[in-house]
């Protein structure tokens, strides 16, 4: 029997990655597991604010992603499920496998924002990275998608 004790649901506060959450939630409270959303704030040059000192927009972003990411723990934990969280920096796709190998999940569910073409080809696609490379199943949720989730 395939038992998920461990959901990574990486967020990027798309359309895309708040529909992973959902089904990331559904997933938990239907096989018991314990969800850990992570955030990759990918580095940034360094800003320069009117006074001439270096402002690392890390700093800002991080900040940001951190209430966002509050906001949507809250919900979980409300909800009755084991959850936590994490801001990562680097490069997405690294961060991600990073922490699914370092958490020993057994379920990544992730949003993908369905590029194609030379948008694509320029961006890359992190969901098209973590699935090859994940040592795990990666279920891949697209905003545009019909819903499978349904308040029944």
């Amino acid at each position: 029997m395939f038992k998920i004790h461990m959901i990574l649901c990486p967020v990027d506060f798309s359309d895309a990655s708040r529909k992973a959450v959902q089904y990331a939630r559904e997933f938990a409270v239907g096989m018991g597991a314990s969800i850990h959303l992570l955030n990759v704030v990918e580095p940034r040059p360094m800003a320069v604010d009117i006074t001439l000192n270096y402002v690392p927009l890390e700093e800002d972003l991080e900040k940001a992603a951190a209430e966002d990411l509050k906001v949507i723990l809250d919900d979980l934990v409300r909800a009755g499920l084991k959850a936590d969280c994490s801001i990562e920096f680097g490069n997405p796709s690294d961060a991600i496998l990073e922490k699914a190998a370092e958490l020993n999940v057994n379920l990544v569910i992730m949003g993908s924002h369905g590029k194609k073409g030379l948008s694509r080809f320029i961006m890359g696609s992190v969901a098209e990275t973590v699935v090859r490379k994940a040592n795990c199943p990666v279920l891949i949720v697209k905003a545009e998608e019909t819903e499978f989730i349904g308040d029944e």
